[in-house]
């Protein structure tokens, strides 16, 4: 939290690079998600990857989500220990230290083999609990997850044989389809990873097997996840925050996200250099950020402290000292690279937010 102070903090005092969110866009984002997906009929677990950050996921929360999903047992460690309690761990773990700090956590797990549910009742034994899991399914991506249904009812029959774990039900999460090019893409590869979640759950039920969770989808598939009968919950995280790569394919949701960075040369008529380039933005996309409030400016690595701004299409001429907000092309990994989150609202800074807790005022 921001100390208290007479004189309000502006964004353009800010030392750069540094991490923005824009309040009103945020806001707007986090209410519309949760009251479409609700109007759906569906459940909201967003997923705190995408900001890593306690404040956004109780804010989320408070505005309609069930819980939250966590990508690591740190992630889970760092919710639990702020009191948010419905947590489920998407990635499923071959470590038995870690699996025990998730079991004392109380988070939801996902399992993709006979060793991993030996681990969990292990775990869960030694900590007396019962801890819910659901199968993860791969439907296409190999990257996680059993591949087959045979597989999948093995692993189900092994959960509901231990005394310590309930089976809920199953994960099933499209890398591929999350960043189809358009909405029918999507609505395909979301149809064969439901269909297939569907299918499982159908055979649990023909082994007697319970299923109430069927948990997945994406910022880029939550709209067509939502006429998907069997879908009951929609993980969907980037939406808070927004970046280049979901708006470069339709999502529609506000660019809430940005990095705030100085114009520290202005010796060229056709670009200026900023103070931010590979170690303030993802580097995981083939493009770079872009400059906002800059029409025709385009942005181009200058090295790890340094980007351009090529301004031979642009009207604007930043000058020397200039603060320029760039989005970024993937929020998750930009987000990473900050200890805190700068809550904006119009050019005032309402609130500092830590992420992983690695920031203290």
């Amino acid at each position: 939290m921001i100390q208290n102070t007479n004189v309000a903090l502006e964004k353009d005092k800010l030392p750069t690079p540094a991490l923005l969110v824009d309040l009103d866009m945020f806001e707007a984002n986090v209410a519309r998600m949760a009251s479409e997906t609700a109007a759906a009929g569906k459940k909201l677990r967003p997923h705190a990857k995408a900001h890593k950050c306690v404040e956004i996921a109780k804010r989320q929360i408070a505005a309609g989500a069930v819980g939250i999903c966590a990508a690591t047992a740190n992630e889970v460690a760092l919710m639990s220990a702020a009191g948010i309690d419905d947590i489920l761990l998407t990635s499923p773990l071959a470590d038995p230290l870690k699996m025990a700090g998730v079991v004392a956590a109380g988070a939801m797990v996902v399992v993709d083999n006979l060793r991993q549910v030996r681990w969990y009742q292990e775990a869960a034994c030694a900590a007396n609990v019962q801890v819910a899991v659901l199968v993860d399914l791969d439907p296409g991506d190999h990257r996680t997850g059993a591949a087959s249904l045979e597989q999948a009812v093995d692993i189900a029959l092994a959960i509901d044989q231990a005394s310590h774990l309930w089976l809920r039900g199953v994960q099933a999460y499209s890398v591929a389809g999350s960043h189809g090019k358009d909405p029918s893409e999507r609505l395909a590869y979301s149809e064969k990873t439901f269909g297939f979640a569907a299918e499982v759950a159908a055979a649990f039920a023909r082994h007697g097997l319970h299923t109430d969770v069927i948990s997945g989808g994406s910022t880029g598939t939550w709209d067509v996840d939502q006429s998907i009968a069997s879908v009951t919950e929609i993980q969907a995280g980037s939406y808070a925050l927004m970046d280049m790569a979901y708006r470069r394919i339709g999502v529609d949701f506000q660019p809430a996200m940005s990095v705030l960075a100085t114009v520290i040369s202005a010796n060229h008529a056709d670009f200026v250099t900023v103070d931010a380039g590979f170690k303030a933005f993802s580097t995981d996309r083939d493009f770079g950020p872009e400059p906002l409030g800059l029409p025709g400016a385009t942005y181009r690595w200058g090295g790890d402290e340094f980007g351009y701004l090529d301004l031979t299409q642009c009207r604007t001429t930043p000058k020397l000292g200039d603060k320029i907000e760039l989005a970024p092309p993937h929020c998750d990994p930009t987000v990473n690279l900050y200890d805190r989150i700068h809550a904006c609202r119009g050019r005032v800074v309402e609130d500092v937010w830590s992420v992983m807790g690695r920031f203290r005022v």
